[in-house]
């Protein structure tokens, strides 16, 4: 059978039409039950190693304020040195793992292959760099009446460098754990759709104990900003899925897109829309994806972009 992803198998015992080929797997202990599970593995390590890395940040003066610690500012946050060596032992770190394990070094091969898929039609790079700030402009006028003020120099100037940081920050933790690893499996498995379903809110449940530090407005966020956070979640992953398929599964076009959003709403949103505050710009940005997302289900007919492997 050929796979979407630009390899070749032969049918094998145990093979499932549009999966990976594999031989049974057979035994016990922990290794072989990750062969046997391995979306399952992924989503409880990713989840469970960066929780346990995140605890002091969500117990010190950042967070809960057990800990009488503050971490310092990097960068003017404390959210490199709190927040992303969690995220790097969990979506990242757990893939390799998973993938090393289950797939051996073909796996392994096909899974950092994804990662330099530069070569894509220009136009995709507009949509990442330039649509999804438009976007987002759109919505800030919506939900801000029309009430839109200029961003300052400095803004402007830390545009393209906050762009590059959140790449090699908060891309390259999620992307190769939820897009490269899980999605390709999900979409085998369920099918485009189904598997963006799956796929959301798992996603957005991973984000859910930094909503107890600052990095999710704690303690003055209400009960509003999570439940619009997971909704954003579920939705833009619908664009996501889109993109990474119209794109010949790119890694790097997918992390585009996804920092696009973090971005813009870091260092320009609050700028340009002084009048909504960080929960309504929650509610913005979810309500925003929420249409986007329809329109490529349309578009797509629920498809997005998804091309089934074919049997040889």
């Amino acid at each position: 059978m050929t796979l979407s992803d630009g390899y070749r198998q032969q049918p094998i015992l145990g093979s499932r039409p549009g999966g990976p080929a594999r031989s049974p797997v057979r035994g016990g202990g922990v290794l072989a039950a990750v062969r046997r599970h391995p979306l399952l593995s992924f989503f409880l390590l990713a989840n469970a190693m960066s929780w346990l890395a995140w605890i002091p940040y969500i117990l010190s003066q950042n967070g809960l304020g057990v800990w009488d610690y503050r971490f310092p500012d990097l960068l003017g946050t404390s959210q490199l040195l709190g927040v992303l060596p969690g995220a790097y032992l969990g979506p990242i770190a757990s893939a390799l793992l998973v993938t090393a394990i289950a797939d051996g070094r073909p796996g392994l091969r096909r899974w950092a292959g994804r990662m330099w898929r530069w070569r894509v039609r220009w136009h995709w790079y507009a949509i990442a760099l330039l649509g999804v700030p438009a976007a987002m402009l759109a919505t800030g006028y919506a939900f801000s009446g029309g009430q839109v003020s200029a961003p300052s120099m400095l803004a402007v100037a830390a545009y393209v460098p906050g762009l590059l940081l959140q790449m090699v920050t908060t891309g390259l933790a999620e992307e190769p754990g939820w897009r490269d690893f899980a999605l390709p499996r999900l979409q085998h498995r369920f099918g485009p759709l189904t598997g963006s379903m799956i796929l959301g809110p798992i996603w957005a449940v991973w984000h859910m104990p930094l909503f107890l530090t600052d990095w999710g407005g704690f303690p003055d966020a209400d009960w509003t900003r999570p439940v619009s956070f997971a909704v954003f979640c579920i939705a833009f992953n619908i664009i996501m899925t889109w993109v990474f398929n119209r794109t010949g599964e790119s890694l790097p076009l997918s992390m585009l897109t996804h920092v696009s959003v973090n971005n813009f709403a870091s260092i320009v949103w609050a700028e340009m829309f002084p009048t909504i505050d960080s929960n309504q710009a929650m509610q913005a940005m979810a309500a925003g994806a929420v249409v986007a997302g329809l329109a490529v289900l349309l578009g797509t007919r629920g498809r997005l972009g998804y091309t089934a492997p074919r049997e040889t």
